[in-house]
């Protein structure tokens, strides 16, 4: 089953609940702007790709909610639950080209009736094609790969992250396809664990071997000569930085320092060729993500905290981009990653 999609009897979305992972797998349902919103905001649908089709589907829902009486009406709710969707995680950029994307379909529209179905189409394409963009992503990718390498992952990219398959996971799921015998060591990736909750669940479903790591372990790994390969996601990439889960940077340092290739894997459309790394704002999150493991207080309430939840690699880290246009090694020309 797909990570999100959408109920076509009830004009809903439906998404796999990653909160409660890996305890329980549950499908829930968005009927409201709102609801999605709160899914979002609280992660139930994270990772650049999904979000980018939550995007896409969170402005069919508008359309399809919308007591509009005409089609300037029409066009004003989807515009206003656009920005509202937006403003939910405003870091990744998928979610912001998906719904301007989605919006954008209506424009031949003659009625409202026409404008949901060209709104409703243009989010499930952008979902369809997510899954076909991970899967040439992954085939690509799979050539960096030797049978036998060990590989290391931050965060969760996999087919949770995305509609389906992944990207990082991606690579790793279409080398395995090809015999390869890959390994994976998966760092936890705290403050919220989508490395132990998430990674370690898609790779114990698919029997890839997984080794789970604490994120403060990744240089002690990589100098016992454990890693041979780093292969990390996107929620961002700029022209002069990549947008990932906060300890992204600390692992490419260090794969820098061992000698050990630190490939980036994640759609053209993660790419923000517009900005630089200081034009970008990182989101930041609740400071009770800190305080608190799960229900169990760790930290003095009062304590000051920093809880960002991304940070940029700069590219002078990065070995390889991994796209679905194709690897792309430095320096990284913007004309060539859009072909």
């Amino acid at each position: 089953m797909r990570t999100i999609d959408w109920d076509y009897k009830k004009n809903s979305i439906t998404m796999t609940d990653q909160t409660l992972l890996p305890g329980e797998y549950k499908v829930i349902e968005c009927s409201t702007v709102d609801s999605l919103c709160e899914a979002i905001k609280r992660l139930r649908v994270r990772g650049a790709p999904a979000l980018g089709a939550a995007g896409g589907f969170g402005i069919a829902l508008a359309a399809f909610k919308s007591n509009a009486s005409s089609l300037n009406e029409l066009m004003d709710d989807i515009e206003n639950a656009g920005k509202t969707i937006i403003a939910t995680r405003p870091t990744a950029v998928n979610l912001s080209w998906s719904v301007n994307r989605v919006i954008s379909a209506v424009e031949d529209a003659r009625n409202i009736k026409e404008a949901r179905m060209f709104i409703l189409d243009e989010a499930k394409a952008i979902a369809d094609e997510d899954v076909e963009k991970n899967m040439r992503l992954g085939e690509y990718g799979a050539s960096l790969l030797e049978d036998g390498d060990t590989v290391m992952t931050h965060c969760n990219a996999g087919r949770l992250a995305c509609v389906d398959w992944g990207t990082a996971l991606g690579v790793i799921r279409s080398a395995r396809a090809e015999g390869k015998d890959i390994k994976v060591i998966s760092c936890e990736t705290r403050p919220l664990n989508q490395g132990s909750r998430i990674t370690t669940w898609e790779l114990v479903q698919d029997k890839i071997p997984v080794t789970l790591i604490t994120d403060s372990m990744s240089g002690h790994v990589m100098r016992k000569g454990m890693v041979d390969k780093v292969i990390v996601g996107a929620d961002r990439i700029t022209q002069d930085a990549v947008f990932n889960k906060i300890g992204t940077y600390t692992h490419a340092v260090l794969a820098k320092e061992h000698d050990i290739p630190f490939y980036v894997a994640a759609p053209v459309s993660t790419f923000d060729f517009e900005r630089m790394e200081d034009e970008i704002e990182i989101e930041l999150r609740d400071p009770g993500e800190m305080r608190y493991f799960g229900s169990h207080q760790i930290a003095p309430l009062d304590v000051e905290v920093y809880n960002p939840a991304f940070d940029a690699t700069p590219m002078e880290y990065v070995s390889a981009i991994i796209t679905e246009n194709g690897i792309f090694y430095p320096p990284f020309l913007i004309d060539e990653v859009r072909i």
